[in-house]
């Protein structure tokens, strides 16, 4: 479900990753982190995100920086993509229409 938290402290010990870093996410805006019940709590929906953020920082040794940064180059990537598919759409209803 879209609405299921997940505690930070938790998911820092299973994954075994610093709690510092999941905040330095917080700061640059990347991910929004919750207070429910006196627990820092992050949405489910926002775990693939957080994983793909964790294998730049630590496998990849990306800092936080390097992440915003790559972060803002997929969502234009993706952007101009979906642009693209929009454009190529509409090129086919006008070829529909000259032929």
């Amino acid at each position: 479900m879209q609405n299921e938290l997940i505690i930070v402290s938790e998911y820092c010990d299973k994954c075994h990753i610093e709690p510092s870093f999941i905040e330095m996410l917080q700061e640059i805006g990347l991910i929004d982190i919750r207070t429910e019940g006196g627990e820092r709590c992050l949405q489910f929906a926002q775990l693939p995100d957080v994983e793909r953020y964790s294998r730049m920082y630590y496998d990849l040794s990306i800092n936080i920086e390097g992440i915003d940064a790559i972060h803002h180059l997929l969502e234009r990537m993706e952007s101009m993509q979906q642009e693209i598919y929009s454009l190529h759409s509409r090129l086919r209803l006008f070829e529909d229409v000259s032929r």
